[in-house]
């Protein structure tokens, strides 16, 4: 038994339609007609979107060639051509899949990497500052909870004054290779964190938390040692990088969307172990050159762990930190026996620094 039919060809090579008389041979089981040989195990039939009285047939092993058919009497003769195409080697396809999630792992997690260390070397000064304010912005506005305005600097005079003295005292031992710019934000995580181009920033919560001029002097301390080694640059060109790789394969990662997910991922930045452990020392040996005690960073990790799961930001992040014993201990081994701090701030200064967002301000 035989059938017949008018149809359009498209052979996907020369993108001429050609016109012609298709036949469906069950003694062949096969769709003939002038150079068409369709075996009827191979013909499927794909939607039709262009308004859907046409039937439109291809073949499971070939993925462009095209048959275009008015009769619907030939489903009739298609025993197949309601089936999903056959997967040709499962195994062949999985190697594929394996060999590209690891090529995929291999750009993210050694090629980005190396790639953003190398780059961060090249980045001019004036670049760094420039992407630091713009994520600076992005994290202010991104934490604001009225949906109105990003969360407020502050900026009460006197409290700033009095961190401005402890910044003169730490930066004059510190001797960073760029300016420093120390920001405060009204909020109550308790966090600090450096940012590209000198930026540092505290939020109300760790000021609050700190019981004592040192204790917020030996956070200071630490993020300088970020900025010293450029951690927060590398990580931001790292970040950049991996959420370009993830965007070419999941969707357009472009724009803000970048800015506000390097944002999130400074704010809470996991820098390595070898990098928290090289910011501690730094702290260490500036405090000391500074006549401050290294021992008032141990004093303000074990009130981080006092604060326990209700921690968040910054507290979560050295919470968990593998070696977190380890760095307190470290920190009261770096106090010289017999150290006498020097005086930081006086009382009312002190007091005017707690109270520094008492005023604050957009800008």
């Amino acid at each position: 038994m035989t059938f017949s039919t008018e149809a359009i060809h498209f052979d996907g090579e020369i993108g001429q339609p050609m016109r012609l008389t298709v036949t469906v041979d069950t003694a062949k089981q096969a769709l003939t007609g002038p150079g068409i040989y369709w075996p009827l195990t191979t013909i499927r039939e794909q939607p039709d979107t262009a308004g859907g009285d046409l039937i439109v047939l291809s073949r499971a092993d070939n993925a462009v060639e095209r048959l275009i058919l008015r009769d619907p009497a030939i489903r009739d003769h298609l025993p197949y051509h309601r089936r999903p195409a056959p997967v040709a080697d499962r195994p062949l396809l999985m190697k594929w899949a394996a060999a590209a999630v690891g090529s995929v792992a291999l750009i993210l997690f050694v090629l980005v990497p190396l790639m953003a260390d190398q780059l961060a070397n090249y980045i001019p000064p004036e670049g760094e500052r420039a992407l630091g304010q713009v994520t600076l912005n992005e994290i202010r506005a991104a934490m604001d909870e009225t949906g109105v305005e990003p969360i407020r600097f502050c900026t009460e005079p006197n409290g700033l004054a009095a961190l401005r003295q402890i910044e003169a005292r730490l930066a004059e031992e510190a001797r960073l290779p760029v300016e420093i710019t120390v920001h405060v934000l009204d909020h109550d995580m308790v966090n600090a964190f450096a940012l590209p181009g000198g930026h540092i920033v505290f939020f109300r919560g760790l000021i609050d938390q700190a019981d004592a001029p040192d204790e917020l002097a030996a956070v200071f301390a630490h993020e300088m040692g970020h900025v010293a080694s450029r951690d927060p640059t590398r990580h931001a060109l790292r970040s950049a990088g991996s959420i370009g790789v993830l965007g070419l394969m999941f969707g357009d990662f472009a724009g803000g969307a970048v800015v506000l997910f390097l944002a999130e991922r400074l704010i809470d930045a996991q820098y390595s172990q070898g990098a928290e452990a090289a910011a501690d020392v730094f702290a260490h040996d500036v405090m000391l050159r500074a006549g401050l005690s290294p021992g008032a960073l141990a004093s303000m990790f074990e009130r981080f762990q006092a604060l326990g799961g209700d921690a968040e930001g910054f507290v979560q992040h050295f919470l968990s930190h593998p070696a977190m014993g380890d760095r307190i201990e470290n920190a009261r081994r770096a106090v010289p026996a017999g150290f006498l701090p020097e005086p930081l701030l006086e009382d009312h200064q002190w007091q005017s620094l707690k109270t520094v967002c008492s005023w604050t301000t957009g800008d």
